[in-house]
């Protein structure tokens, strides 16, 4: 007959044995699929721990030519929450839905954002060069204004809440210090735009990811690509860029992460603008570079901006 000492020990490891389930379930992470890398990183700071993400459009990729892989399908499969931009960005998402059978909730991080109409010259039915009517749309680019990201966070907060309700202090917390950031971010980059004297404020880029950033602090960009990087600049475009820039004196031309540099090249040499330097639109950079968070990529492109703009003539 066991003693004591032995029937202590004999039901120590009865009760760890039936506390493993437990503790292997409340170690679980939320599966959460975001579309691109600006909204895995919103993810990542409102779900922390509690969360496992799996990003579609790594860092400087480009969602608007992505091509969703089958391990792609396998993750919305398996996803309990999928977090789009929407305004249409992602225009391959729904057929990935359809496609993978996936049961998550679909959270819309642009929700409650009034969308900024496209570019004038982008006219309803001028397509690009796949064949793709990009006209007539809403500007997807939203988080370009602070103002708007603070939205993003407010959805995903929220998205996050309803999926897995036994966090809810946690995603509150996160999202409150998260929009703290965003206040002060915000901040900066008002105070940088006004150390850029006001003639100076203009600048071109490779495509028109920058309309909400325009609204909102003051630095006008000119593009040749329109809204999507899917569209082909023609031969009249391009020349009427250079042509604007030479008459117009604008400063600085920037090469974007998602983009070819060629045609932002081209203009820069046969304009004599100079090139600003490489800024982040579309996607962040790998975790070790200049942009590896929305914070970050924010911080990186405004002090760009000002290098360029603010310096004066070479």
């Amino acid at each position: 007959m066991p003693n004591r000492r032995e029937l202590v020990a004999c039901l120590a490891a009865g009760l760890i044995l039936a506390a493993a389930p437990l503790a292997a379930r409340a170690q679980e992470k939320l599966p959460v699929v975001a579309s691109f890398s600006i909204l895995g990183d919103f993810v990542r700071e409102i779900g922390a721990e509690r969360v496992s993400v799996t990003t579609l459009v790594g860092p400087n990729g480009d969602a608007h030519v992505y091509s969703p892989t089958p391990a792609d399908a396998k993750s919305m499969a398996g996803a309990k929450l999928i977090v789009v931009n929407g305004f249409k960005f992602e225009g391959w998402m729904t057929r990935l839905i359809k496609s993978s059978a996936a049961k998550g909730t679909v959270a819309v991080a642009t929700t409650g954002i009034t969308p900024q109409a496209l570019p004038a010259e982008e006219e309803p039915g001028k397509k690009d060069a796949h064949g793709h009517d990009h006209a007539g749309r809403e500007d997807p680019h939203a988080w370009q204004n602070v103002a708007n990201a603070k939205i993003y966070i407010a959805n995903i907060r929220d998205a996050l809440i309803a999926a897995d309700p036994a966090g809810k202090a946690v995603y509150e917390a996160n999202a409150t210090a998260y929009l703290a950031k965003l206040d002060a971010l915000d901040g900066e980059i008002k105070a940088a735009v006004a150390r850029i004297p006001a003639d100076r404020r203009r600048a071109i880029t490779s495509h028109d990811a920058f309309g909400y950033f325009i609204k909102a602090y003051g630095i006008d960009f000119i593009a040749p690509q329109g809204v999507s990087t899917e569209a082909e600049a023609s031969a009249k475009d391009v020349g009427r860029i250079i042509r604007q820039v030479k008459a117009e004196k604008i400063p600085a031309v920037f090469l974007e992460n998602v983009t070819n540099p060629r045609l932002i090249e081209q203009i820069a040499k046969e304009s004599g603008a100079r090139i600003g330097g490489r800024v982040y639109s579309d996607a962040l950079s790998e975790a070790s570079g200049p942009a590896g968070t929305y914070i970050a990529m924010m911080k990186h492109n405004i002090s760009q901006f000002e290098k360029a703009l603010g310096a004066g003539p070479a």
